[in-house]
């Protein structure tokens, strides 16, 4: 769990707003039980183990908690992205985002269904269907536990997409107010939405016909992070939403295509998963092409706007929409950084993953280049983000060797996703 307590200062992705008031998510203290969930040598992480540490804690690793005039600062800070000439210019672009965006849809008709991917009743009938569902039962048998329970995390969280329109819709400028708007804006929530909709359904057919997975158990996490919802610091904003979406799409490719290579023919020898999540990794490509040239537009006409947004959200980490995750058994707080070591361990994505993502972001966005144009705040946001994928490389470094230490003494960590077999971490 070493490298887990790193990570957890960076953010994990696995492709995509807050927990109603009251509710217990992980971003609040667990509850008694919860952090005395397992026994029997199953490490049970103290309720300090959570998914969100301040700004402060993740860069200087201080313990204490945020001051009010720091938060109300925060608040102000990414607020002012909602004055009416920052708006103006989200307006103004409608008939860029019309030509060089709308494009990386696809037309329903030219469009890959879940039924290509695994199969279909109708089309082979009952003798073929059956048959066809033996084989690959039989290929699924052979991945391992960390690659399933790495898939289930995928999986789960393309399937909390309810929570990812509505998360977009409360970007001021580029909703889809009324759920119909016929703007370029509100057009591309929509087709990207439904391209989306189908990575879970796959992903979850795929599941139930492979019997490797306890389905209901699985579906009661979806349940669940759909009802305890996420977040991503600067809730309107459209320049620190699109620094987020950008930066997920891309880390979900990564995760979905990492998980392919695994589980395929140079892994585990299931070539229908990899099949399934190539493509799914494909689709995340071409949607983190649409929102990475968004935000390469607005650092081209607000680059100062533009990279302050990236160093605010870069601050505060890009944590994955699981950041709630939660199976019933461990807090959630405390099942996100497990998944975080299990993904890691098994490398469908890694803190290595995260700082390559940065890296090509702030290539991408010409970062380092910036230079006229600028506030003395935003040449220090420049200077913050070109700093921080070698902060990251050497905590890399260290969590490695911590790593490598605690190889000696594994823990055993309990999925009820996989009918309560354990994991080693």
């Amino acid at each position: 769990m070493a490298l887990a307590a790193t990570f957890s200062r960076f953010g994990y992705p696995s492709c995509k707003p807050n927990a109603p008031a009251g509710r217990y998510c992980c971003y609040h203290k667990p509850p008694p039980k919860a952090a005395a969930a397992a026994g029997n040598g199953v490490l049970s992480l103290s309720s300090s183990w959570r998914c969100r540490s301040t700004p402060r804690e993740i860069m200087a690793g201080a313990g204490r908690r945020p001051e009010k005039k720091d938060v109300a600062d925060e608040e102000e800070e990414w607020r002012s992205y909602l004055a009416p000439e920052r708006l103006e210019v989200l307006r103004q672009l409608e008939p860029w985002v019309e030509e060089h965006v709308l494009p990386l849809l696809k037309p329903v008709e030219a469009s890959w269904q879940p039924s290509d991917l695994v199969p279909d009743p109708a089309a082979l009938g009952s003798d073929g269907f059956h048959a066809a569902c033996l084989d690959l039962r039989a290929a699924a048998a052979g991945v391992p536990d960390e690659l399933l329970v790495c898939l289930v995390a995928n999986m789960v969280t393309e399937e909390a997409l309810p929570t990812y329109p509505s998360g977009l819709n409360r970007f001021e400028v580029v909703r889809d107010a009324t759920g119909t708007d016929t703007t370029a804006w509100a057009r591309w929530i929509r087709g990207w939405s439904a391209e989306e909709n189908r990575h879970g359904d796959v992903l979850n057919r795929y599941m139930h016909l492979s019997g490797r997975f306890d389905m209901r158990e699985v579906e009661r996490t979806v349940q669940r992070l759909i009802r305890d919802g996420m977040t991503i610091h600067a809730h309107a904003s459209p320049f620190h939403g699109f620094v987020y979406v950008s930066f997920q799409e891309r880390a979900t490719a990564i995760a979905h295509g990492n998980t392919g290579r695994l589980v395929g023919a140079r892994g585990a020898g299931d070539a229908a998963l990899a099949r399934i999540c190539g493509t799914v990794a494909a689709d995340e490509k071409r949607h983190e092409a649409a929102y990475s040239r968004i935000m390469g537009k607005l650092f081209e006409v607000e680059p100062d706007a533009a990279v302050r947004a990236m160093a605010y959200m870069m601050r505060r980490r890009i944590d994955m929409p699981t950041a709630c995750i939660n199976d019933g058994r461990h807090g959630a707080g405390d099942f996100y950084a497990r998944i975080i070591a299990i993904a890691e361990k098994a490398g469908t994505y890694t803190l290595s993953d995260y700082r390559c993502i940065l890296e090509h972001l702030i290539g991408q966005w010409g970062v380092k280049e910036l230079a006229t144009g600028l506030s003395g705040e935003g040449r220090r946001a420049r200077d913050y983000l070109c700093a921080l994928p070698n902060r990251i490389e050497r905590m890399e470094e260290k969590a490695h060797d911590r790593a490598t230490k605690a190889q000696k003494k594994p823990t055993r960590i309990p999925i009820n996703w996989i009918f309560g077999r354990t994991i080693s971490v």
